[in-house]
């Protein structure tokens, strides 16, 4: 049995939480996509854990992370969430796996990031700045460097100074720092002995473990409105996030998925550039802010917020298959006097839907809103949907009505026991 869990929107929904949650009830949690520019967070018993290459549900006792090739590789962060996890005292040894196909994020690609993007200047994209997409754009134009390389030392540093000679002229047209090869190469020569250990076909591990009949769950990067084809292009990440993903990152043949779990937060928020429909400002804004905790895990910036868009949500279930629901961060709702859903756009009088806008129909799109009565109570922590206030269960009922599709889990609350099975 192969459960995906997806985000929904701009990233942020809270994954990591609900990945946590579902893993105890799985053999095998698996990343099969994105970098190190996306975090998930996790809180047990008062602790967080941020994790942004390492899979969510590694924490529970009897379950194995895998980090399968589709995902891209900083050997700087994966070695620091390593040790992270072994100071904690969780032995790592069986219970960490690492393909060998996964290609590997250099100093010059988050060089080149950061030359980019200062280079668009006001036009900026908001790039986290973690060298993703000259990582990708490395990878399909055949000039990658993989963990396969890695194991091969003479083979690593023949390719590695070839690529970086090349990367560092380029640089030099930005005015910007030329990497050192020497000193990144004696960075890397002691990267490799932590992470080799690891290192395995993960191919061959994830399709013995289906085939014993043992649960795996696919933890998800960023939201659909980031995915690479249907985001607002070039506003995006570098790698597709919808669930066919899967089968490219990991291996996992399509009909061996056997349901596709959205999450999506009670609001909207995203990081970075590109357009917004339902954005807030002001005060409201900055409360829900607050309130949400709304910084970066990668990068600490503050996102911004808005209503809970509908329409947009409903193209990502859509396209991604969605077969059930959980929604995040309800509880930071409370105290509101009137809550606004986006049920559609318009756009010069005329309705048009997600899928027909690209970057410049969404900057300039009316977001067509359904205003609900909100709740005064606070509801962290409840964990009976019939404890909830009525407006509360109206908010939730109307969501899943609009989408059609079940919704399963609510999470009340940043801890593991804050939820609600429904």
């Amino acid at each position: 049995m192969v459960s995906v869990v997806i985000g929904t929107q701009w990233g942020d929904e809270g994954k990591g939480k609900i990945v946590d949650l579902l893993s105890k009830n799985a053999n095998f949690v698996v990343r099969f996509h994105g970098g190190n520019n996306a975090g998930h967070t996790v809180i047990v018993n008062d602790k967080k854990y941020p994790f942004h290459l390492i899979p969510s549900g590694i924490l529970h006792k009897k379950t194995v992370g895998v980090i399968a090739n589709g995902v891209i590789v900083d050997l700087k962060v994966l070695v620091s969430e390593i040790k992270m996890l072994e100071e904690d005292g969780i032995k790592l040894k069986g219970k960490l796996f690492v393909s060998d196909r996964c290609h590997l994020i250099m100093p010059y690609h988050k060089a080149l990031d950061l030359a980019y993007e200062h280079a668009r200047g006001k036009n900026k994209l908001g790039t986290t700045g973690r060298g993703i997409g000259p990582c990708l754009s490395d990878k399909v134009s055949y000039n990658g460097l993989r963990i396969y390389e890695l194991r091969n030392w003479n083979l690593f540093v023949e390719k590695f100074t070839f690529q970086a000679k090349i990367k560092n002229k380029v640089l030099k047209t930005f005015d910007a720092t030329p990497v050192n090869i020497k000193k990144e190469l004696e960075k890397f020569s002691q990267l490799r002995k932590v992470i080799l250990p690891f290192v395995t076909d993960t191919y061959l591990l994830l399709n013995k473990t289906i085939n014993s009949g043992k649960r795996v769950l696919m933890e998800g990067a960023h939201g659909v409105m980031l995915d690479t084809d249907f985001s607002p292009y070039p506003y995006s990440t570098g790698s597709n996030v919808i669930p066919g993903a899967v089968n490219t990152g990991s291996g996992i043949p399509p009909q061996k998925i056997s349901n596709i779990i959205g999450v999506i937060k009670a609001y909207t928020s995203r990081v970075g550039g590109g357009p917004l429909p339902t954005e807030l400002h002001g005060k409201l804004a900055d409360e829900i802010r607050e309130k949400g905790q709304e910084y970066g895990t990668t990068t600490g910036r503050p996102r911004r917020v808005g209503w809970l868009d509908l329409e947009a949500v409903k193209f990502a279930c859509q396209v991604s298959g969605v077969t059930e629901i959980t929604i995040t961060k309800i509880d930071i709702l409370s105290g509101l006097k009137e809550i606004k859903i986006c049920v559609g756009y318009k756009l010069n009088g005329k309705q048009i839907s997600y899928s027909s806008c690209g970057y410049e129909e969404l900057a300039k799109l009316t977001p067509v809103y359904k205003e609900l009565p909100g709740w005064k109570e606070e509801i962290a922590g409840i964990t009976k949907f019939s404890e909830l206030p009525k407006n509360c269960q109206d908010y939730i009922k109307f969501i899943e009505k609009f989408l059609g599709v079940k919704i399963s889990i609510i999470s009340t609350g940043p801890a593991r026991n804050e939820y609600i099975n429904i």
